[in-house]
């Protein structure tokens, strides 16, 4: 043992004495040289090829650094081994990368891809405007020669538009509003706060038909970018949803912003002066949003633009009017000068093409009342029925409320009472849940209340519904009676001026004063003589 380790002492010494003697006999530069040299002849025959991603490109951030980031930490999560934790501000999870000289293997349409992830010591730096870290991070791309042109071409973007669809989830969604606060002359109209709704589509009571359609429809949209290059249409939706009130208008706007990962804008029309504002309104809104005008029948006034005295027959010709009130930015009427052709293109004009991947939602409880310019496709493009408490809906309610699921609805016979009697019932979502509230740790006085209030109000229905088909009846036999007395009144005065003629008829004859003309004028003439 002792020899050997005297043997490597020998060697050691050896090597050390040629390093010397290299370093001696060659300079610096050509030692340089020759690495870089080898370097090269080394990378000519090798099949693959490297791309280094600095975190500092100069003196600004790489933002395609941060993106490899945020992309590998989906892989990361699974396949690596040694891995680093983070939490953004305002993030809702935490989020994995790779540690210093960490590695991971990545698969994009087949393509096998390297990644590397370096951390090196910065050197000291004299004097500098911006300080940078102290260490020196970047990510190594290795890939196949053959594969450059598809990687370069597509598997970057991907990277890119996965970072962004991964930091809009992992942050909270904001819920703006330009009601009060904001200033539109200031440069300031929106003010937010964090938007948390828990509604999703799983919890909406909803037919799970309708509820598909529209899902499918929302990630078509999202999807869409390159068919609406395509077909030269501004990339955005309109959604109408109507009904009565109670039957979840608002949650569906949260479902949807929560299906998406989009902010919320809602838009307050009673806070708009004019034109000018309402686009300005719009073009500080951001990509990926929804914009809502929620009542939007009873947030403004619809009057007639026609001419006074003259009755307009045609629907455009109206003007959207605020209440009257002391602005000094209203119309000459004391009242909001915004129209109805702003409104109109606010949400297909060409102001609305300035931005990208947005929805417009209105909702409103009398859709009758709206001008049909505002509900055309193109501006409302899918109109959506809020309607009474269906069955399946409330099999929804049921299982989220009070948890039962598809077996026990099966299986109760308070459910299968219900079902009977809920589409006559006409009872909203809203009332439903409010009962089922009341008694969610009771599960069967939850279930037995509910049958006897939709019992109930069945009972009512049925009752105004025969109620209304007797006041019916006795209207209509009323109506003929009418008919029947006027009638035989005209006849009674028609006999009568034929009586009245004749005796006229007979005097004349006898005195001979008056002709047969004379007397039809007295007597008003009658048909048939």
């Amino acid at each position: 043992m002792k020899e050997i380790w005297t043997t490597l002492a020998s060697l050691m010494g050896v090597l050390a004495f040629c390093q010397s003697l290299l370093h001696s006999v060659f300079p610096p530069e050509l030692r340089f040289a020759a690495s870089k040299f080898f370097n090269k002849f080394f990378l000519w025959f090798s099949p693959y090829c490297y791309y280094d991603i600095t975190e500092i490109d100069g003196v600004n951030t790489n933002e395609l650094y941060n993106a490899v980031q945020l992309y590998l930490s989906t892989y990361a999560s699974v396949t690596g081994n040694r891995l680093s934790l983070s939490k953004a501000l305002n993030a809702t999870s935490l989020t994995f990368g790779l540690s210093s000289s960490g590695s991971i293997i990545d698969n994009f349409n087949g393509i096998t891809v390297w990644w590397e992830h370096i951390v090196t010591q910065r050197q000291s730096q004299s004097f500098s405007w911006r300080p940078l870290p102290e260490e020196k991070r970047g990510f190594t791309l290795k890939i196949k020669k053959k594969d450059k042109s598809l990687i370069l071409d597509s598997y970057l973007d991907h990277i890119l538009s996965k970072a962004n669809e991964i930091r809009r989830k992992n942050q909270d969604r904001l819920l703006y509003t330009n009601s009060g606060g904001g200033s539109v002359d200031r440069g300031h109209p929106w003010e937010s706060v964090p938007f948390k709704h828990p509604s999703t589509f799983e919890t909406l009571a909803m037919d799970p038909v309708k509820k598909s359609e529209i899902m499918d429809d929302l990630l078509s949209f999202a999807e869409g970018e390159s068919f609406y290059q395509q077909t030269g249409r501004a990339w955005k939706r309109g959604y109408l949803l109507y009904g009565p009130p109670g039957t979840g208008k608002s949650s569906m706007i949260a479902a949807m912003a929560n299906f998406l990962g989009y902010d919320i804008y809602d838009l307050e029309l009673t806070e708009v002066n004019t034109n000018s504002d309402l686009r300005t309104l719009l073009m500080k809104t951001t990509s990926k949003s929804i914009i809502v005008i929620e009542d939007i029948d009873c947030s403004i006034n619809l009057t007639n633009r026609s001419k006074p005295g003259r009755k307009s027959q045609n629907p455009l010709e109206t003007e959207i009017t605020k209440v009257a009130g002391s602005n000094s930015s209203a119309g000459p009427d004391g009242g909001s000068s915004m129209t109805l052709s702003g409104l109109l293109n606010f949400t297909d004009g060409l102001w609305s093409c300035c931005g990208s991947e947005r929805i417009f939602i209105f909702t409103t409880n009398h859709i009758e009342k709206l001008d049909p310019a505002l509900l055309r496709s193109g501006r409302m493009d899918m109109h959506i029925h809020m309607s009474f408490c269906s069955f399946e809906a409330l099999k929804v309610l049921l299982k989220n409320y009070v948890g039962l699921d598809e077996k026990d609805l099966l299986k109760n016979e308070f459910v299968k009472g219900m079902e009977q009697v809920i589409d006559e019932a006409e009872m909203t979502p809203a009332d439903i849940s409010e009962i089922l509230i009341k008694n969610r740790r009771k599960k069967e006085k939850a279930l037995k209340e509910l049958l006897e209030s939709l019992e109930r109000q069945h009972n009512k229905k049925k009752k105004l519904i025969s109620g209304g088909e007797a006041v019916g009846f006795v209207k209509e036999e009323k109506s003929s009676l009418m008919e029947e007395v006027v009638e035989e009144e005209e006849e009674k005065r028609e006999l009568e001026k034929q009586v009245e003629y004749c005796e006229e008829l007979e005097n004349c004859t006898k005195e001979g004063h008056e002709s047969e003309v004379d007397v039809m004028q007295k007597t008003g003439g009658t048909e048939g003589i």
